[in-house]
């Protein structure tokens, strides 16, 4: 009859350890796509910054040829030096986006590997408490045996 309700509540253990093992893996997924989602919207939003910059750039120069060819050459080097800033801009806003990007790859994988391992250690500890259960525990698995009498 012992061996019943400890086989029986190894058997829960085992289950409730699965389940709890399979919703931190959820939640675990969820998290990283999240921060994948997070990354791709910086780089889209730094790289529709970089394309409204370039196009203003571009208007102002077409602009100011029009108006009169004295002043194409002054325009032509406004331009310019617009476009450097405009690229540098650009290049500085890029670097922040994979920065930013690698900050949060960095981030959720180390989050990821202290999850598993603790995911790691507490399946560890239910197969410690298994083992123990039906008393299959070597003596260095466990110090103190704990036996329990068990009433009819």
């Amino acid at each position: 009859m012992a061996s019943h309700r400890q086989s029986y509540r190894a058997g829960e253990t085992k289950g409730q350890t699965q389940e709890k093992t399979s919703q931190m893996m959820g939640t675990l997924e969820e998290k990283a796509q999240a921060v994948k989602d997070k990354t791709c919207e910086t780089a889209q939003a730094a790289k529709e910054r970089t394309s409204g910059a370039a196009q203003s750039t571009k208007d102002k120069v077409q602009g100011k040829e029009e108006v009169a060819k004295d002043k194409a050459d002054a325009a032509k080097g406004k331009a310019w030096q617009s476009k450097e800033v405009t690229k540098q801009k650009a290049s500085e806003e890029a670097g922040k986006a994979q920065d930013t990007a690698e900050a949060g790859k960095d981030k959720s994988e180390g989050f990821l590997q202290q999850t598993g391992e603790s995911v790691k250690n507490m399946a560890q500890s239910a197969a410690g408490a298994v083992k123990s259960t039906f008393g299959m525990a070597k003596d260095e698995d466990e110090d103190t045996p704990y036996y329990r009498k068990e009433r009819d």
